[in-house]
């Protein structure tokens, strides 16, 4: 089930906040790895590494490193503080973090009795690659000024935090959009759920994550996707985006207002995901038991009206709201973050990009 392999780290090709890129050297040949200092310590050139490469066997796209699981000569040193959350539990690194809700927390006592979003927006979707273009459409011509991690309010400019689901990537250090969008002033922080972790907070579940968010980094805006990395099986249900439905869920129970984006693509060669995905046909018309408002986005010519008439099914259970995306290119060119969707760019599957902005326009349009 795994691929070990031993290497030698030859050089340190880039690093963002959480995670380290490395060029190693295995009985294979050269590799690139990744690494999580947090886990594993910081590896520097000349360590022998211990490495899983069974994603990078796999020639999987989204995951394709080998992953540092271990330095065997240098250890790092025991962790220090509170925390008794244990996530990626049972498995060989699982880790222990300190829980926003847990009751060493410092915010245990402001979670203990929330139960209400104050009809925060939810901007909920499916895959990773829709978070940066719904922050596009989300500010439009006005985004945040400056560099920083959104820890100051900008009057006129909603605070947004991202709660991550476990349904991709566990650790959130593997994203380097959410770094580089928190960088920009974008994300106000990340809320890590269920197994995921490495997030500016920790939560138990969506519920709790959503909250946190919330209560917690005071954000005026919510969005929630899974992780990067997504798991389909070409069947009805086997598909990790279902999680979508659950989080519309979450979020009308706790008195937010869910805004469904779609997924959408005019570039995609699967038929079951050309025009209005299959993905988002299950997980809002048969998982999401609650209604929320699905931002239908107004694309031209015979594209769109198949878009629409696609997206009409929703209508027994939700609100479907039409959504200009004139002027919404122009803003995802002004994206701080490589706008990509399993391998394709703006120009490759602009439906893809404009639909996921158009949530966040709409989501803006709440606001006021």
């Amino acid at each position: 089930m795994i691929r070990w392999r031993r290497g030698e780290v030859v050089r340190i090709r880039r690093e963002w906040p959480g995670a380290v890129e490395l060029d190693v050297t295995t009985s294979d040949g050269s590799a690139r790895a990744l690494a999580y200092p947090a886990l594993v310590g910081r590896p520097e050139p000349g360590d022998m590494v211990l490495l899983n490469t069974t994603a990078l066997a796999m020639g999987l796209g989204t995951g394709g490193y080998a992953m540092v699981v271990a330095l065997p000569d240098r250890l790092p040193e025991d962790p220090q503080g509170p925390g008794h959350l244990v996530k990626a539990r049972y498995t060989p690194l699982q880790t222990t973090v300190l829980g926003a809700d847990e009751q060493d927390s410092p915010f245990h006592e402001v979670l203990r009795e929330a139960d209400s979003l104050d009809g925060m927006p939810v901007i909920v979707a499916d895959l990773h690659s829709a978070l940066p273009a719904i922050l596009c459409g989300l500010y439009g011509s006005r985004p945040p000024s400056g560099p920083g991690e959104g820890s100051r309010r900008e009057p006129g400019v909603p605070r947004v935090a991202y709660v991550m689901l476990d349904g991709g990537a566990l650790p959130a250090w593997f994203s380097m959009s959410c770094a580089q969008l928190k960088e920009a002033g974008w994300l106000c922080g990340v809320v890590t759920v269920g197994q995921a972790f490495g997030g500016d907070v920790e939560a138990v579940t969506p519920h709790t994550g959503l909250l946190a968010a919330r209560h917690v980094l005071d954000a005026d805006v919510a969005i929630v996707t899974q992780g990067p990395g997504n798991l389909g099986t070409g069947t009805r249900w086997g598909f990790s985006g279902v999680s979508a439905g659950e989080a519309v869920n979450a979020a009308a129970v706790l008195q937010g207002r869910p805004v469904a984006a779609l997924r959408v693509s005019e570039g995609d060669r699967r038929e079951r995901h050309i025009g209005v995905s299959h993905h988002s046909l299950t997980a809002y018309g048969r998982v999401a038991l609650a209604p929320a408002q699905v931002v239908v986005p107004e694309l031209p010519g015979d594209f769109g009206r198949r878009v629409a008439e696609q997206s009409e099914p929703l209508a027994v259970r939700h609100e479907l709201v039409g959504v200009p995306v004139d002027g919404l290119r122009e803003a995802l060119l002004g994206s701080p973050v490589r706008l990509s969707t399993m391998g394709r760019g703006l120009d490759e599957d602009l439906a893809y990009f404009l639909t996921s902005a158009a949530a966040g326009r709409h989501a803006a349009s709440l606001l006021s």
